[in-house]
């Protein structure tokens, strides 16, 4: 992979997402009914719709946006940094300053963004969920009527796969594969639901979703044969 990229353009970012209700007793019957057609294929014949409402928050018609970090590059000659953030509160709120983000800094035609298996999730959701609270999607996530080689989205899954399109490889195999720091050192995503309506403990939601961000930005320099990043070279702002 030799095809030049410069770093600093890129907005590396991952979401964490939960079910919209904290039980499936809590939704209203029409939209139980939704959803159990919606996951028929899913559940095996002898699981529940209410069984699986645990996994609702990976569709965006039943979950919802708890947080989304996001990381960029800044270098210059003398040093390399990566400054990761986080939006979170409300999921209007989360999804209007990322929006404002977008719309302020990353809104030229060489502004790129990054996820790992962003276009099968990270960006489609973080567009219907807009699309859902009547929010303008950001020129960056708007696909109408582009053509696939004006879509300005990297995925390092993708990259990874080379082609070869049946094949998935989770963030966590590659970053061992690859000698990336675990970001999976605490809590995984199956457990992100659990930690936000049982522990209520958002905070370590938002460690978690950082890692992740910067297991992202680490991958993609390592397909682009670059030094990782060092802990002194990573901030938290």
């Amino acid at each position: 992979m030799n095809t030049k990229i410069n770093f600093e353009n890129i907005l590396f970012l991952d979401i964490e997402t939960v079910p919209q209700h904290q039980s499936f007793s809590d939704v209203d019957t029409e939209t139980q009914k939704l959803f159990e057609l919606k996951t028929q294929y899913q559940r095996k014949d002898d699981i529940t719709a209410e069984a699986f409402y645990d996994k609702a928050g990976i569709w965006a018609e039943f979950g919802i946006i708890i947080c989304i970090s996001v990381g960029f590059f800044v270098i210059s000659e003398a040093n390399r940094k990566f400054r990761v953030t986080t939006f979170s509160g409300s999921e209007e709120k989360i999804l209007q300053d990322f929006k404002t983000l977008l719309d302020t800094h990353y809104n030229k035609p060489q502004h790129l963004l990054c996820a790992h298996n962003g276009k099968e999730f990270d960006f489609p959701y973080i567009a219907r969920r807009m699309i859902i609270h009547q929010i303008t999607l950001p020129e960056k996530l708007n696909l109408f009527g582009k053509k696939p080689w004006e879509i300005a989205h990297l995925d390092t899954l993708e990259l990874w796969k080379f082609g070869d399109y049946k094949h998935y490889t989770s963030l966590k195999l590659l970053t061992k594969i690859l000698g990336i720091p675990s970001p999976k050192d605490d809590i995984d995503g199956s457990q992100v639901r659990e930690t936000y309506y049982l522990q209520n403990d958002i905070q370590r939601i938002i460690t978690y979703c950082e890692k992740d961000t910067i297991a992202v930005a680490q991958v993609l320099l390592r397909l682009y044969n670059q030094p990782l990043l060092t802990s002194i070279e990573i901030q938290s702002v």
